[in-house]
């Protein structure tokens, strides 16, 4: 079977995101606190490293334009199908992606769905699915379906409940 890598979000792209995000507001920091105050945050993924906020930590939450960006690296143009949404980011550098689990966010009985874009950044597809106890083996599944259509050229995972953008994956 085919490898697949989640991609988190490009360093170029964070130290960007850092000054101002893709919807043009400069970052605001927090320290994220174990009661959600100032919002709930503590448990919530951060697509810089790919792994969830911690109590403590410094973060902010900007808003981001995934297929904009690859988009403006390949020369596609999405059109309408460019998205701005929130996420979380380490509000400072932070460490490479954790090398396990596969796929983070990846916990049995969430709801994602894998949305396909073709070279032109144009939505060709999608697909939900319920994380099943062996998510390695859902995941892989799902992108294996995904990347059977010769004309995908990426996928983006997102939380079914409220479209988050969580991470995206190229063509192996």
């Amino acid at each position: 079977m085919t490898a697949y890598t989640p991609l988190p979000v490009p360093p170029a792209a964070l130290r960007e995101l850092r000054a101002a995000d893709d919807a043009g507001r400069p970052m605001r920091p927090f320290t994220a606190r174990e009661d959600g105050v100032p919002i709930g945050c503590v448990g919530s993924p951060l697509r810089c490293c790919l792994r969830t906020v911690e109590p403590g930590e410094r973060i902010a939450l900007v808003s981001y334009a995934p297929l904009r960006r690859w988009a403006a690296a390949t020369g596609a143009e999405p059109g309408a199908y460019d998205e701005v949404g929130p996420i979380f980011i380490h509000a400072d550098a932070c460490g490479e992606p954790p090398k396990a689990p596969r796929y983070p966010f990846a916990r049995p009985g969430a709801l994602r769905t894998v949305r396909r874009y073709n070279a032109k950044g144009h939505i060709v597809g999608g697909r939900a699915f319920e994380i099943p106890a062996a998510s390695d083996a859902g995941f892989d599944q799902a992108l294996a379906e995904a990347f059977a259509d010769p004309e995908v050229a990426l996928a983006h995972v997102r939380a079914l409940e409220h479209g988050c953008f969580l991470f995206e994956i190229h063509r192996p």
